[in-house]
């Protein structure tokens, strides 16, 4: 399985007054920080190489997690610097600790999924990225990927249109082809990135049935604990 980077820099500002001393991924959910739920689910997956994007009070993440040899995993950092480099920045960054092909997963979700099947999707795929998608139909949060006949057709987050059904999933696979058109240390989103590759026809769908949960907002956050709490999820396809 490719390296995964997990996109964990941001001020996460919907969660304060819990984040105002410590960065999301040391949210306790069911008793743990949240980054270790998410560790553990990649373990599972075959995924043997993480590398954590930070900014906000990412050192206390690296004291925390260490080399990540606690969960079988070696664990790098890559740090933002001064400025917030956003998520598409931050991968930008971190590629020379990525390599040429990569898994990314923003790092407030928990998406119990088999992650090696859209990894061989990509593979199969031969384009510069591959878009999780699920059919949301804007029950949890508001739908923005128009997908159809297995291609994405429209990706955008705010301009929303009646075809939009699925959403962004969260796990997405990159070729660092995809960012080198990018300027280095600038700001940028990685919805960005996404958007050029599907104007280009160059970013693959792959549709999951199961729905994911995010701990971005308090209601969220009290869900994935109440669940973790009851008893841990089984990935699925």
């Amino acid at each position: 399985m490719s390296p995964a980077a997990i996109l964990a820099g941001g001020l996460a500002t919907r969660l304060r007054p819990i984040t105002e001393t410590i960065p999301k991924a040391l949210v306790s959910v069911a008793g743990q920080p949240f980054l270790a739920h998410q560790l553990r689910l990649l373990h599972a997956a075959g995924v043997r190489q993480v590398v954590l994007c930070v900014g906000y009070r990412g050192e206390m993440i690296e004291e925390e997690f260490g080399d990540g040899a606690a969960f079988g995993i070696e664990l790098k950092y890559s740090f933002d610097g001064p400025n917030l480099l956003g998520t598409g920045g931050a991968i930008k960054k971190a590629l020379p600790l990525l390599g040429e092909e990569f898994m990314v997963l923003y790092g407030d979700s928990y998406l119990p999924v088999d992650y090696a099947e859209p990894a061989r999707a990509f593979a199969r795929s031969g384009k510069l990225g591959l878009m999780t998608v699920f059919k949301n139909e804007s029950r949890w949060e508001p739908s923005n990927v128009w997908f159809e006949a297995g291609e994405i057709k429209q990706y955008d987050k705010r301009n929303l249109v009646p075809e939009m059904k699925h959403i962004d999933y969260g796990v997405g696979f990159l070729r660092a082809e995809a960012l080198a058109h990018r300027p280095e240390e600038k700001a940028f989103g990685l919805a960005d990135v996404y958007q050029d590759l599907v104007r280009e026809k160059q970013l693959a769908g792959y549709e999951v049935s199961q729905r994911f949960y995010e701990i971005g907002s308090p209601q969220g956050l009290a869900e994935l604990d109440s669940l973790l709490r009851a008893q841990p999820l089984s990935v699925r396809p």
